[in-house]
């Protein structure tokens, strides 16, 4: 029963630094939003930097260094407001304990949204997903 109570809260700390994060972590660097999320382990965290003239989808997990973690970073676009969001850009690593993944460069004026799935790499069932809001 104290398993259960304890994996809603962290369940619940993870969902309020998704909501919070990415709106924060916009307009900062991706180190300085990277350090604001290594707290939660097994939790990936996303945000988006402009690179260029477009942004970069960047996602990273914090884990046991003896975990093999994996974090899946994608980009998605909406042309219209109600249509389906298209995955345009991704990345993916697997790793032993922490891992970072960061999207090639998407260049659009559709609406954008990064979201990230991470935990362990060889338990599906314990990994989290989690998205910025689209931008």
């Amino acid at each position: 029963m104290r398993a259960r109570i304890a994996a809603l809260i962290v369940a619940a700390a993870g969902i309020t630094v998704a909501t919070i994060l990415p709106a924060s972590a916009a307009a900062t660097t991706g180190d300085a939003a990277g350090a604001a999320c290594t707290t939660l382990v097994n939790h990936p965290c996303v945000w988006q930097e402009k690179d260029g003239g477009g942004i970069v989808g960047v996602a990273q997990v914090s884990a046991d260094p003896a975990q093999l973690t994996v974090v899946q970073v994608e980009v998605r676009t909406q042309r219209a407001w109600g249509s389906p969001w298209v995955t345009v850009a991704s990345a993916t690593t697997v790793t032993h304990g922490f891992a970072r993944a960061v999207t090639p460069r998407v260049v659009t004026d559709d609406l954008k949204l990064v979201c990230a799935t991470g935990g362990p790499a060889l338990d599906a069932a314990q990994r989290v997903t989690t998205c910025s809001g689209p931008f």
